[in-house]
């Protein structure tokens, strides 16, 4: 007779909703990083690049869906098997796109930046008239 174990592989996750001020963008990167680095059982803590990097991400993407949306935005994280999610979900239809960096513009570099540091960057769209921007970070 052979036993197999079998290791639980747990995810947490959090979701929060953010109003369409300016402030939601710092407020973002506050709770991202109290999420990422509270004591819990986890299978696997990510690393503190994945903190640092997920904190920039947040706020970038929190920034955008304040900016372009008519309303509040919503942020979601994950962790768990070696990755961190973040997601942020706002009702502006209008996708979000990727600019050349203009080294005398004052903005327009946050979703290029999104997209170097994450390891998978896309847009889904709700069908109803708003969209998730969704960035993996993975170890």
């Amino acid at each position: 007779m052979r036993a197999y174990w079998h290791a639980v592989r747990r995810t947490a996750r959090v979701e929060y909703a953010l109003p369409r001020e300016a402030v939601s963008a710092g407020r973002a990167r506050e709770l991202t990083t109290a999420f990422l680095t509270r004591p819990g059982p986890r299978v696997t803590a990510p690393t503190v690049d994945q903190v640092d990097d997920a904190r920039l991400i947040a706020s970038e993407l929190v920034a955008n869906a304040v900016r372009h949306g008519r309303s509040g935005c919503r942020l979601r994280l994950k962790v768990g098997r070696g990755r961190v999610t973040v997601e942020v979900h706002d009702d502006s239809p209008g996708r979000p796109r990727v600019r050349t960096p203009d080294t005398e513009s004052e903005s327009g570099r946050g979703l290029a930046m999104v997209e170097k540091l994450a390891h998978r960057l896309e847009v889904v769209s709700t069908g109803v008239g708003g969209k998730t921007v969704r960035a993996v970070l993975a170890q």
